[in-house]
């Protein structure tokens, strides 16, 4: 009699809502295998029975051949009793139990679903919640695990008899695709319109909605994670509407279009763009304008870069329009559905009152979001991919730590927030949760912490925040932590860490971490932001540093860098004459206040920015002098140096470098003093603002060289961490980048974890563990 085998498989990682269960089915019963899969709180977990030689055929390409959506961790397999049987099953999934199991990210609609969508033939023709195995939402309808249709938002929806025998038939694609739905039992779409809001009874809701579109109407669209608005791009008059609805200043607009050809005549697309735009993640990548092309007016201004994304849902594809379909705009500003510094909208009701002033319609529908998620901006820096935002088709995957971490929860900064859960070798970053200055941010955040603990199973026995005691996210995980520690966190240390720990860098291997930024919370009670630190997880050493100025007004200084530019000049010895842009930008009445406030001292907290220093030359460069969003200034600096084109910058404008006094050798200090004074007399002598910011780039690449070469001679470290937000600023990045190569010096730079503040948590979660004792 031949022998028989039996075997336990437990798979681990991202095996939930991608199919893993069908192809498992699909291998046994190839195999002539016995047994059952099911899903559990652990993974995917399955028994294989027969011929030894099959069952470990079964077993050693369990993982290399998985679907294309799962991400596997580990497969365990081990023996036990022979049970007998000759069929193979998909039994009812096990609750209970910690949940270890990894929940898929949203997917962008697959080709086989959009060849379905555009065939008349097909049941599911223009169906706007078309989706299987392959595609569509995950995270954002996830309610608890196992991963199956009664624990997602799909739960009041039961399937008809068509979409039940294609959820039970194995050679079907939406085998057990748990959003699974048709016309006839899935959710339904609507357009509102009016005041107040009512359903248009009887009409195609997505042929009325281009039709408001067409017609300049400013429509709320809800999607994956939220409610967008949208407007046609290519109609001056919409965008500038929303903007003024809106109150969004000249912050970019983020575009979605209905294929690369839409944007390739006024926007730079490589390899590696063209890869992110169409990948299943779908995020808004920044892409570099062309010069002198053009494009859609108001919706980017200052900007050199455009955010563009693809359609990620079925009723993107059906709003941008199908073939044959009536003309329609083909290029959508597609920005989140929220009033500026709120929270994106994921509740319908919420989403009628909160846009009443924003929307003049609402495509709606009625399966509910359980998990805000923003688009994700991805950028890319010298051919590899710079997260700027980490959010929907990225969240909630994990990252894989160094070092093991206890259970902890990390409460992120105040801007661009994300908070992190770790255990083990594993982080959860979150979804981008957004500015903690608004309540309703605030309440996100708890809910969104709320669903992250309970689909890891990680409960938390220790906390960490950021140092700044005015810090909400701060004030909150005080109030989280009750009894359990909480561990405050120097901002860019955290920084640092967080590079650290996204390129695997273990325990005890400290580096050279050059932290920029605008705001950061110092020891010794000034705003840091132009630091060099010798860092490890178990603490730093401020090596170096941007001289303080004072920073006049707080954040009267950031919102207007011509009061950033008079600090400098005044803290530099140099005269604030009327010619120069900055003092003629300040308004008489304000600059008079101005210098009586620097001459005391009141309200100047000293700062180290170096955030704040490229404000200043960008006001003093005549580049911006108002900045309506964050880092307005900066961005439009970065800008016009790549308008500088081919001209030579030379050198670079040069740091003057004075060591402590004393002999316990205390930080370097970077005196930008002769940087103002070279900009200053170019721009007496007229030289174009363009190599103005050319040579200010230039001039900070080679002090980041400089101070890490001296770091290096006197601590014997080669390995530099850049990171903070001023690193998102790929220009400066990529110079940096070449001159410390150039040096021998290993350089770590971020590429999945965002250099800003929404990498912070990651961080500040390292840090707190190295300094934990149970």
């Amino acid at each position: 009699m031949e022998a028989v085998q039996r075997r336990r498989v437990t798979v681990r990682g991202v095996v939930q809502g991608v199919g893993f269960r069908p192809y498992v089915y699909t291998r046994a019963t190839g195999l002539g295998l016995a047994g059952h899969v099911t899903n559990t709180p652990e993974g995917v977990v399955a028994e294989v029975e027969g011929a030894p030689a099959a069952v470990s055929r079964f077993c050693e390409r369990l993982a290399a051949d998985a679907p294309p959506l799962a991400v596997v961790d580990a497969v365990d397999h081990w023996e036990v009793p022979v049970a007998g049987g000759t069929g193979f099953t998909i039994i009812a999934s096990r609750t209970g139990g910690p949940g270890r199991t990894l929940v898929s990210p949203d997917v962008a609609t697959c080709a086989d679903c959009l060849t379905e969508l555009a065939d008349p033939a097909d049941r599911r023709h223009r169906h706007p919640f078309i989706t299987c195995t392959h595609c569509g939402p995950r995270f954002t309808i996830v309610t608890g695990l196992p991963y199956d249709r009664a624990h997602t938002t799909m739960a009041p929806f039961p399937m008809c008899a068509d979409c039940a025998r294609e959820y039970g038939d194995p050679a079907d694609r939406r085998f057990h695709a748990q959003p699974v739905a048709c016309p006839a039992c899935g959710p339904r779409l609507r357009l509102l319109t009016g005041r107040p809001p009512r359903e248009r009874a009887g009409a195609d809701p997505v042929a009325g909605a281009r039709r408001l579109l067409v017609a300049g109407a400013i429509l709320a669209v809800k999607g994956l994670g939220g409610y967008h608005l949208a407007c046609d791009a290519t109609d001056a008059g919409a965008v500038a509407e929303l903007r003024r609805r809106k109150a969004r200043g000249d912050k970019p607009f983020a575009l979605m279009a209905r294929d690369l050809a839409d944007v390739e005549r006024f926007a730079r697309i490589g390899p590696e763009e063209r890869a992110l735009l169409t990948g299943g993640a779908r995020p808004i990548v920044l892409l570099r304008r062309r010069a002198g092309a053009g494009g859609p007016d108001g919706v980017a201004p200052g900007c050199p870069d455009l955010g563009v994304m693809l359609p990620y849902t079925p009723v993107h594809h059906l709003l941008l329009g199908l073939p044959g379909d009536p003309p329609g705009p083909r290029l959508l500003v597609m920005t989140s559905g929220n009033l500026s510094g709120e929270p994106i909208v994921t509740d319908d009701d919420e989403a009628l009152e909160r846009l009443a002033g924003l929307a003049d319609g609402w495509l709606t529908h009625d399966r509910p979001i359980h998990v805000p998620c923003d688009d994700s901006v991805v950028r890319v820096c010298d051919g590899e991919a710079l997260t700027v935002r980490r959010s929907r088709g990225y969240a909630p995957l994990p990252l894989t730590l160094p070092v093991p971490v206890p259970a902890s929860l990390a409460a992120g900064g105040d801007l661009k927030n994300t908070f992190c859960l770790g255990e083990g070798r594993r982080a959860w970053l979150s979804a981008h949760v957004g500015d903690m200055d608004d309540l309703a941010t605030q309440y996100a955040l708890e809910g969104a912490e709320r669903q992250l603990e309970s689909i890891t199973g990680v409960a938390p026995v220790l906390l960490a925040a950021d140092r700044h005691p005015g810090y909400r996210s701060t004030r909150w995980a005080e109030r989280a932590a009750g009894a359990r520690p909480l561990v405050r966190v120097q901002h860019h240390h955290a920084h640092i860490a967080s590079a650290m720990a996204e390129h695997g860098r273990g325990a005890g291997r400290p580096v050279i971490g050059v932290a920029f930024d605008g705001t950061g919370y110092g020891d010794d009670g000034a705003v840091w932001g132009g630091e060099v630190l010798l860092a490890d997880y178990a603490g730093f050493t401020r090596f170096a540093h941007l001289a303080y100025v004072p920073l006049p007004g707080g954040d009267a200084a950031v919102h207007r860098p011509y009061r950033m530019a008079l600090s400098h000049l005044r803290a530099a010895g140099i005269d604030r004459t009327p010619e120069l842009p900055c003092t003629a930008a300040c308004p008489p009445e304000e600059l008079a206040l101005l210098e009586r406030q620097l001459e005391r001292g009141l309200n100047c907290v000293p700062t180290s920015s170096m955030g704040r220093l490229f404000d200043a030359v960008s006001s003093l460069a005549g580049i911006c002098h108002l900045a309506g969003y964050e880092a307005q200034a900066a961005i439009e600096l970065e800008g016009a140096a790549l308008g500088a084109g081919g001209a030579d910058p030379g050198p670079g404008y040069a740091f003057g470098l004075r060591a402590a006094p004393g002999p316990d050798g205390g930080p370097v200090t970077a005196d930008p003093a002769p940087v103002l004074a070279a900009v200053v007399a170019d721009v007496r002598a007229g030289t174009d603002p363009a190599l103005i910011a050319a040579r200010f780039h230039t001039g900070v690449a080679a002090l980041v060289a400089t101070l890490c070469v001296l770091a290096r001679e006197r601590h014997g470290l080669d390995t530099v961490a850049l990171t903070g937000g001023v690193f998102a600023n790929t220009l400066l990045s990529s110079a940096c980048a070449r001159r410390l190569g150039a040096a021998g010096f290993t350089v770590l730079r971020h590429g999945r974890v965002p250099p800003n503040d929404g990498g912070l948590s990651l961080g500040q979660l390292m840090v707190a563990a190295a300094h934990h004792t149970p």
